[in-house]
């Protein structure tokens, strides 16, 4: 089976900056990367101090994903340190942080 194809790194972050627009909630880019193919980092905030990380990552079967490196939800302090030394491996990483009361991702991949 063919993994899915993956979006550029800047058309995916548009779209999902536009998608969260549409219901209402906000969404920033924290960090611009690579606009071909940075790597993405996505923070969702529940506006409570809680943070949810999640990493673009491939499963199994070369599909889409999103990762929790840290676990489910944390602190933002955490959050930032783990962002921070991520930025510091790959500096074309881009970081969009989504700010939403639900916690909702926006992502149609799964989130593992």
């Amino acid at each position: 089976m063919t993994p899915t194809p993956r979006l550029k790194a800047g058309i995916f972050v548009r779209a999902l900056l536009r998608r969260v627009q549409v219901v209402g909630a906000s969404a920033f880019v924290v960090r611009s990367g690579a606009e071909e193919a940075g790597a993405i980092i996505l923070k969702i905030s529940k506006l409570d101090g809680t943070v949810l990380v999640l990493n673009q990552v491939r499963d199994a079967k070369g599909d889409l994903a999103w990762a929790q490196p840290l676990a489910g939800w944390t602190d933002e302090k955490r959050a930032a340190e783990w962002c921070d030394k991520q930025v510091k491996f790959d500096p074309d990483l881009w970081i969009v942080e989504i700010e939403d009361r639900e916690g909702r991702t926006f992502v149609d991949e799964p989130v593992v």
